[in-house]
């Protein structure tokens, strides 16, 4: 799998969902300061509402642009059969039943993207799955929250 691909799709979701909330917090922003949002007693909140709303959306904005910073500047390290998991692998972990496919990001954990057919989900260190396979190598097994044990198959 072609890590240096998987990690311009997660750009690029990101940079998708930072243009959403950057125009949502605009149009908040602008509901907020329109003429028609003036209260008009003391229970109308309409505005207040509006700017409590614009100013979580520039939060989240802001958040997704650091992210999308953080991995556009990611080394993407080629990580050996020896080498411990770090920030930048993509691993993929193989159960009885089923495999899965995990990017150790630096943010943006639960962020999804597909490659090769194959579902991709960012993860990262302070997360329970991304704090058990730090440090792991490929033979290392796992345990997921639903219980069930899987093995590291590949780390690249």
């Amino acid at each position: 799998m072609n890590k240096q691909e998987v990690l311009g799709k997660i750009v690029e979701k990101l940079a998708a969902e930072l243009d959403l909330y950057l125009r949502a917090a605009k149009t908040a922003a602008a509901e907020a300061t329109d003429e028609q949002s003036k209260a008009e007693n003391k229970y109308d909140t309409r505005g207040l509402e509006a700017s409590y709303l614009a100013r979580g959306q520039s939060r989240q904005a802001a958040e997704i642009e650091s992210a999308v910073l953080l991995f556009r500047g990611l080394a993407t390290k080629r990580f050996a059969e020896t080498d411990p998991i770090d920030i930048g692998a993509l691993v993929e972990l193989k159960g009885r039943r089923a495999r899965a496919f995990y990017f150790m990001g630096p943010k943006a954990g639960g962020t999804e993207v597909e490659h090769s057919g194959e579902e991709i989900t960012v993860i990262t260190p302070p997360s329970p799955l991304g704090g058990q396979l730090m440090g792991k190598k490929v033979g290392d097994r796992v345990k997921m929250p639903s219980g069930e044990e899987f093995k590291v198959a590949s780390v690249v």
